[in-house]
């Protein structure tokens, strides 16, 4: 720690609210970006697309999620998975750069 600096509890407190907060949008911001990045041919996949917020967590609830992600579709060759986590990186980047 650097001399002289002090840090209390209200001050940790406002710290660890403002990562909670980076992670949360961060997530919901990258939850946008995957629906946006899955195909939408026929809707299914895009609407089977769930944001879990409790556990900040992406779900593909179809059977055929694993075979897009893998490239299968003409609308997101490169999947949706791989895209997603480089964006949520960058993303979360920038807002613990903020803090």
């Amino acid at each position: 720690m650097a001399k002289g600096m002090k840090l209390n509890k209200a001050d940790l407190k406002r710290l660890q609210n403002n990562i909670d907060k980076a992670i949360s949008t961060s997530m919901q911001d990258t939850y946008n970006y995957y629906k946006k990045e899955t195909p939408r041919k026929g809707g299914n996949a895009r609407n089977k697309t769930k944001f879990n917020k409790s556990r900040n967590s992406i779900n593909s609830n179809y059977d055929y999620a694993g075979r897009l992600d893998s490239g299968w579709s003409k609308q997101s060759p490169k999947g949706f998975t791989k895209p997603s986590l480089d964006f949520l990186e960058k993303t979360i980047t920038k807002k613990f750069k903020r803090i």
